[in-house]
């Protein structure tokens, strides 16, 4: 990425050219920087393209069962009092969720948001000179899109591609009341006296939407939420410091740890669509994972001290992938460090290259290194077939394509009907419901417990990629401590949670 400064005009407009010729070059590079839950070296630098979770299911909102929910967060650990600023989306990014839905680990469906800020700049008289003010918000009303109250919008625009993401047919998805193609996306919850009711207020940015391609409307929402991971994060990274332990030998193992996301927020890119529309050829089959892509050069070019100029950054060259997240959990705790800035710059179709880090997984031999005196004792069979169903193709008459490359992503069987809430199983598949993870994966699955047994060899035990007896013998009831179930939710879209607001203590 290259970086410049200037405020002289005639070396600014030199260097405008040679950003074009270098973004020309550096098309044909093979990209190096990558981002996706703080798990990768370039994310700590840019943290407005991390995509933190990516969830894919049956909605299971009463009357909404024939949809599949789609949810795509991004820019992780929102502290909600983050002002004066908080956390808009990056204007100058390509935010993308991808639908493969005939096996190939290639997109056919593509759905690509693009975000735009306005500062409508509200001013007041100060001893008889206007002067704008310092805040997103001027004391008028916030009740809804655009509101009156609002020193800034945000907004956001969708295209649906069909085919390539970059060469396939674009089409713009539409409001179905208005037809416009520019949505609203709702200021973060700053607190209550700025935005007395913030649920009603955000409940007005959830848009019934047009397709192109797709006969039912579909909904649409963007914007601030509660962070909906629950994870041990501290303890777990550091060398599994987890109190039991990391396994469920104490009464109420799987609570006894503190959810480290708690008073976070983030921000949702969520869609509800139907599932005729996503499935092709007769396979109820998809895949998903959504990705995030910047301009391959950008020439800073801020304010010169005489205050002319519109200091606006230049970016250029084709777009790069710089983040990707599909299945939860694989860039942090299985990919090898040295790769995962390249894995989050890749694409399905060439997973191949990193097939060791499943086949061979580290994870499993780390957590005997620190608890192999807890009985934490992996299978021995390699390569892992079982971690190859789980991650790279799906598990077989469950959610496996008819004909599938191996390639990760979550892959959802829309055939299966979903789970209503109440009665889900936070541990989805390996404890009998078929409607959750690795079956696609809704905001109540807790991921954690479950990847850490399957990596232990709890697939083994359901004769899944192995036979029982490839079972270590013992218990698998690992756990990170943090409790996680479907309670924690609402029940319809957007299902996540209103977000923190910025001023708690009043």
């Amino acid at each position: 990425m290259l970086q410049q400064n200037t405020s002289n005009t005639a070396v600014g407009v030199a260097l405008r050219a040679l950003v074009a010729a270098l973004c020309a070059a550096a098309a044909v590079q093979v990209p190096v920087q990558a981002s996706s839950h703080r798990e990768a070296p370039f994310i700590t630098r840019q943290p407005k393209v991390d995509a933190t979770d990516f969830y894919m299911f049956r909605s299971y909102e009463p009357g909404r069962e024939g949809f599949v929910t789609l949810i795509a967060d991004y820019v992780p650990l929102q502290d909600a009092y983050g002002g004066p600023n908080y956390f808009s989306m990056d204007p100058d990014a390509l935010y993308e969720i991808h639908v493969d839905n005939n096996g190939d680990a290639k997109e056919d469906i593509t759905f690509q948001f693009r975000f735009q800020n306005a500062n409508k700049d509200a001013q007041l008289s100060v001893g008889g000179k206007k002067v704008s003010i310092p805040l997103v918000i001027n004391g008028g009303a916030i009740d809804g899109p655009n509101a009156a109250g609002a020193n800034v919008r945000e907004t956001y625009t969708v295209n649906v591609v069909r085919g390539d993401r970059r060469g396939g047919q674009r089409s713009a998805v539409t409001n179905a009341t208005s037809g416009g193609t520019t949505f609203d996306k709702p200021l973060d919850n700053i607190g209550n006296k700025s935005i007395p009711n913030y649920a009603a207020y955000a409940a007005k940015h959830v848009y019934s939407v047009n397709i192109p391609g797709c006969s039912t409307p579909a909904r649409m929402f963007v914007g601030q939420r509660k962070d909906p991971f629950v994870v041990n994060l501290g303890e777990t990274f550091d060398l599994i410091n987890i109190k039991a332990p990391a396994t469920e030998f104490a009464a109420n193992a799987e609570k006894a740890a503190r959810d480290d996301l708690a008073d976070k927020n983030v921000t949702s890119i969520e869609l509800e669509v139907a599932a005729s529309c996503l499935i092709a050829g007769g396979d109820p089959v998809i895949g998903g994972w959504t990705t995030a892509s910047m301009r391959q050069a950008r020439l800073l070019n801020p304010v010169p001290a005489s205050g002319a100029g519109t200091g606006a950054s230049k970016h250029g060259g084709a777009w790069t992938q710089v983040s990707r997240l599909g299945m939860p959990l694989v860039n942090e705790v299985v990919i090898g460090l040295k790769d995962k800035d390249r894995f989050n710059a890749s694409k399905p179709m060439n997973d191949a290259q990193f097939a060791d880090y499943v086949t061979n997984p580290t994870l499993p031999a780390l957590i005997e290194i620190l608890y192999g005196n807890a009985g934490a004792k992996a299978p021995t069979n390699f390569p892992r077939n079982d971690l190859v169903t789980a991650f790279l193709t799906g598990v077989k008459g469950l959610n496996q394509p008819a004909k599938v490359t191996p390639s990760e992503m979550l892959r959802l069987n829309t055939s299966i009907a979903p789970v209503a809430m109440g009665a889900q199983k936070r541990l989805g598949v390996i404890d009998g419901d078929n409607a959750g993870f690795p079956n696609g994966r809704r905001p109540g699955d807790d991921v954690v417990d479950i990847a850490l047994r399957v990596v232990m060899g709890k697939l083994c035990t359901l004769n899944l990629g192995c036979a029982p007896s490839d079972a270590p013998a013992g218990g698998l009831h690992f756990t990170d401590g943090a409790y996680l179930d479907d309670s924690f939710f609402t029940n319809g879209f957007p299902y996540l949670k209103t977000p923190i607001p910025g001023s708690p203590q009043q």
